[in-house]
């Protein structure tokens, strides 16, 4: 099948870069301290671990899945807006923002993060919902369509990867033990690396501002980090699920920066345009991140596809 040649690439490493550097001279913040700061109401027991959920609002339930290296802190200019007509429910993925880190390598495939927003959407009581992903969500949003459209109302992808970019970007190198070690040993992260990750997804540069590169920077160093390191990194035995995009049938909204940097608009119009029923639409002088980028832009183009305009 036809999928974008770079998608798979993408390099946007905010987490990757941080996630084999914690154990170097940065502190790694215990998952005790994050409980007393996060409101017990934002965490949903699965299987004896607390997983991240935002919820607000009432209506259609509308799922978002952050990007590789974010979290539920990237949908926070959008979500206000969104809950005066839908029930939103923000979900930190496996591996990333206040989500407790899982041990078993299994839970940081694409198929794992997938099993895991089904299960948060079961516990909610959520049979069918809208649900929006960026980035390395977005690839996660599509193998859900192609597995589990019942599960959907629509779909929004967001400056997305493809389906398969949580494989392809593994590499046997993380599975050598001793010269892994040695990299996270060796390779220290420091805010001044996931603001030159964030410059890169942005257009504008003002906007990374010390206070986003703080935000990103706490969500990433958090305890698990090794295990999370292991499970998004080395390379998965056994066969893979294909997603041919020209056989999901769900409802799509295919939203991208004009000026993302790290899926060029050519390579994302050719990927995506073999959807069914996908509709593209551009959001000019915008980077890797629109819904952070150009809110109310970003908002002006999605609210309509959700309440119903297919136009």
């Amino acid at each position: 099948m036809r999928l974008l040649p770079l998608l798979a690439l993408i390099p946007l490493s905010i987490a990757l870069i941080g996630l084999t550097s914690l154990t170097g001279c940065v502190s790694v913040r215990p998952f005790s301290e994050i409980r007393k700061e996060v409101p017990p109401k934002q965490f949903l027991s699965l299987h004896g671990r607390l997983v991240h959920v935002e919820q607000v609002g009432a209506g259609e339930p509308v799922v978002l899945l952050h990007g590789f290296g974010a979290s539920t802190y990237s949908w926070r200019k959008v979500m206000p807006e969104l809950t005066t007509r839908f029930r939103v429910i923000a979900i930190d993925l496996n591996g990333f923002g206040y989500t407790e880190r899982p041990s078993d390598l299994a839970s940081y495939t694409r198929e794992g993060q997938g099993r895991l927003v089904l299960e948060v959407m079961d516990a909610l009581g959520i049979q069918r919902a809208h649900i929006v992903g960026h980035s390395y969500g977005g690839g996660i949003t599509m193998w859900l369509a192609a597995y589990h459209p019942d599960r959907f109302l629509s779909m929004v992808l967001t400056d997305s990867s493809a389906p398969t970019y949580s494989y392809d970007r593994r590499s046997r190198i993380a599975s050598l033990k001793p010269l892994t070690s040695l990299f996270l040993r060796s390779v220290v992260l420091r805010p001044a690396t996931v603001r030159k990750s964030l410059l890169r997804s942005f257009h504008d540069p003002a906007q990374v501002t010390p206070e986003l590169v703080q935000a990103y920077f706490d969500r990433i160093r958090v305890e698990g980090v090794v295990d999370a390191y292991y499970g998004l990194t080395i390379p998965v035995r056994g066969p893979i699920d294909k997603v041919d995009l020209a056989k999901i049938e769900v409802p799509a909204l295919v939203v991208w920066g004009s000026d993302d940097q790290i899926v060029s608009l050519p390579d994302a119009r050719r990927g995506t345009s073999v959807l069914p029923h996908g509709r593209f639409v551009v959001i000019p002088d915008t980077g890797h991140i629109p819904m952070e980028e150009k809110p109310a832009e970003w908002l002006r183009i999605v609210m309509p596809f959700l309440t119903g305009d297919r136009s």
